[in-house]
């Protein structure tokens, strides 16, 4: 039998990141470390400014979750929990509009779990707040690991989407039944899970996924009155990215496999590349095959663009 290490906690943060504005928040802005984060709390997090301005003030980092793009806030603390930082966060989270609160801390005290508590169940099911602690270990003389605990969130957070039928009509009834089976299907491919991250399934015509870059998305799309699905890579407000991947068109048509339809939509921020695929959406029994068609040219789609970004 193999020898086997003892797994130690570095208590001391600091001995790591000796500086949090210098040191820790530039490490957490990074795109492989805020990852850590979104996993530990269920979100997709794109970083959009790191010490960005609220007043006289500034909140460690601004981001937005990938595919809605409802606005996140991110304060750390590379110690225990205080009234201080807590009022920040406050001050923060209206200043910046945010609808996703996340505080990044060493511990956190017993009063502050409560008052974050408190603040999930008096705020409407459009705000969350999130307390984390960091936790750091390691293995003899390996190289620290860190991990977020998530120690307080909104109640209904690790729940799918459910609306009450009577809250929504027809329409977004089956949109929301058809990205949840999608959901179901999708996730259980281990290869799949390994290249995009679940979404919540929601009402909307489309379901959008980060690929690990601010500047695009792809997103699914479900058209009922035009019978058909499609997969959009969707370029938010970039031109020049738009106009240079045009330039690999052939290359890039050829890797994945099937013509796209190209639109640049220049009266427009955004810049769309489509492929779709004639589908009822009627038959239940057909969506396992369209869920089929929108993994494959999603992975296609996401490996070939990643090549030019």
């Amino acid at each position: 039998m193999k020898s086997l290490g003892k797994l130690e906690e570095i208590k001391d943060l600091r001995d790591v990141w000796p500086h949090e504005a210098i040191d820790f928040t530039p490490w957490l802005a990074k795109e492989e470390n805020i990852n850590l984060l979104a996993e530990a709390v269920g979100l997709e997090i794109t970083v959009d400014e790191q010490e960005s301005p609220v007043g006289d003030f500034s909140v460690d980092i601004f981001a937005s979750e990938t595919g809605t793009e409802r606005k996140i806030i991110i304060e750390n603390q590379l110690e225990d929990t205080n009234h201080d930082h807590l009022g920040k966060l406050i001050t923060y989270a209206s200043g910046k509009s945010a609808d996703i609160i996340i505080w990044v801390v060493k511990r956190a005290r017993e009063e502050h779990k409560a008052a974050i508590e408190w603040l999930n169940n008096h705020t409407d099911d459009k705000i969350g707040f999130f307390l984390c602690e960091i936790k750091l270990y390691r293995i003899g003389s390996s190289d620290p690991a860190v991990k977020f605990e998530v120690v307080e969130k909104p109640n209904d957070w690790s729940k799918e989407v459910k609306k009450a039928s009577s809250g929504i009509n027809a329409t977004e009834q089956a949109r929301l039944d058809y990205w949840t089976a999608f959901n179901e299907y999708a996730f259980r491919n281990t290869s799949f899970a390994g290249e995009f991250k679940r979404r919540k399934p929601s009402t909307d015509h489309w379901l959008s996924f980060s690929i690990g870059s601010s500047a695009c998305k792809i997103s699914l799309l479900r058209l009922q009155n035009e019978s058909k699905i499609g997969v959009e890579f969707c370029i938010k407000d970039d031109k020049s990215l738009y106009s240079s991947l045009f330039s690999q068109k052939d290359l890039i048509e050829a890797e994945i496999g099937f013509a796209l339809d190209w639109r640049e939509l220049p009266d427009k921020k955004a810049s769309r590349i489509l492929a779709f695929q004639s589908a009822d959406l009627t038959k239940q029994s057909e969506w396992p095959k369209q869920f089929g068609w929108l993994m494959d040219s999603m992975v296609k789609m996401k490996k070939a663009f990643k090549k030019y970004i």
